[in-house]
């Protein structure tokens, strides 16, 4: 693990923010990056905020480090804590409104050169 970054609180659910966060996962940071300006997603504009945040990380922590061979290693999107509202219904009634959150979490590495084959 070169770098990380999280994202807490954040006002969408896990389940909307896991369909964008899938379809980042593995792929090189530039290629993540594109892959989420294309989205039509709004919570794709959270995800890549959080992605750039790890990729400062990893700039920063270490100065060797080569931006070109990063991939996201890593992403998690875990469950927040909710909350709970009430809405008036007929009769004296009333439904519930559960307010979901969550957190984000994208963890960079670097790939490896790929080794050549001299025996061949």
């Amino acid at each position: 693990m070169v770098s990380r970054a999280k994202m807490k609180y954040l006002g969408s659910s896990p389940q909307k923010t896991r369909l964008v966060v899938d379809l980042i996962r593995g792929r090189a940071v530039e290629e993540a990056l594109s892959t989420l300006r294309g989205t039509k997603k709004s919570v794709a504009r959270d995800v890549s905020k959080v992605v750039a945040s790890a990729l400062a990380n990893a700039r920063v922590s270490r100065e060797d480090v080569d931006v070109d061979r990063l991939f996201i290693s890593r992403a998690t999107v875990d469950g927040g804590p909710s909350q709970k509202r009430i809405r008036p219904a007929p009769m004296g009634r009333a439904f519930r409104i559960i307010r979901r959150s969550c957190h984000i979490t994208i963890e960079l590495d670097e790939k490896k050169p790929a080794a050549s084959r001299a025996g061949r």
